[in-house]
């Protein structure tokens, strides 16, 4: 099957969306849960991703994302471009460069570095991907390669 090669250069971006508490706490509360599997949402021990007062004692205006969170943004992206088969087949590495606070505003994107094809038509899409804030103030960075039969 064909897929989606974009040109080098070729940009995307999703919409603007906030970081609520509400999905800061869903990934907060992710792991114990899923450890637990009894149908109850667990909870862990104050964290800087959930608990203001804990955060301010480590030096923080309040709460932070997990680092993971815009992580997972940036796999989506690649997931809404290029089909649910680059989770199987796709190279991401981000780095997390400045916190991403409650109500922050953040824009997923990414952009096309490379393209190279192997002796198949298989396509290695390189890409250029982060999170910014809406004013276009690094939040993650990191690279993305995603692999494309042609």
């Amino acid at each position: 099957m064909a897929g989606f090669v974009p040109e080098v250069g070729t940009e995307f971006r999703l919409a603007p969306r906030p970081m609520t508490r509400e999905r800061m706490r869903w990934y907060v509360d992710a792991q114990p849960t899923v450890a637990a599997d009894d149908g109850r949402i667990h909870t862990q021990d104050p964290t800087i991703h959930d608990d203001d007062d804990y955060a301010r004692k480590q030096g923080l205006p309040g709460i932070i994302a997990d680092g993971m969170i815009s992580t997972n943004w940036i796999m989506g992206l690649l997931v809404d471009l290029f089909g649910r088969g680059v989770a199987e087949r796709c190279r991401l590495r981000t780095k997390y460069i400045a916190p991403i606070y409650e109500d922050q505003v953040v824009v997923t994107c990414a952009r096309v570095s490379r393209v190279a094809r192997d002796a198949d038509g298989v396509a290695a899409i390189s890409l250029d991907v982060w999170c910014e804030d809406d004013t276009a103030g690094k939040l993650t960075v990191g690279e993305a390669t995603v692999f494309v039969a042609g």
